[in-house]
């Protein structure tokens, strides 16, 4: 059965990074495009970037020259690299096939 588990998600002040990782099992990687997405408490899950088969990657306004996704295809890992982290960041964050599966997400919070 195919899986997505998310890491490295956590509490971080503003201003600091973290890196989330996805690793998929059972499946060949590389033809997918994947996401990371995120849902803040109260509010609709969000496309925060997205990285299409062929390598081309799309970002939320909100988070253009702060996170920066990429894959690792013989790790069967996608990552999402976020930097200068804001308060309006904190959300639970979610990797995403683009044929439908889900991982169970990983909590960011930003706070001091």
């Amino acid at each position: 059965q195919v899986q997505l588990v998310e890491s490295g998600g956590g509490l971080v002040q503003p201003g600091g990074s973290l890196r989330l990782s996805c690793a998929a099992s059972g499946s060949i990687f590389s033809i997918y495009s994947m996401g990371w997405y995120r849902q803040a408490p109260g509010k609709q899950r969000e496309l925060v970037a997205a990285l299409i088969s062929g390598g081309r990657a799309n970002y939320a306004d909100s988070v253009k020259g702060r996170f920066t996704i990429s894959r690792d295809n013989a790790k069967n890992t996608v990552y999402l690299q976020m930097n200068s982290l804001k308060p309006e960041d904190t959300a639970v964050y979610y990797c995403h096939r683009f044929d439908g599966l889900w991982g169970q997400g990983t909590q960011v919070t930003v706070s001091s």
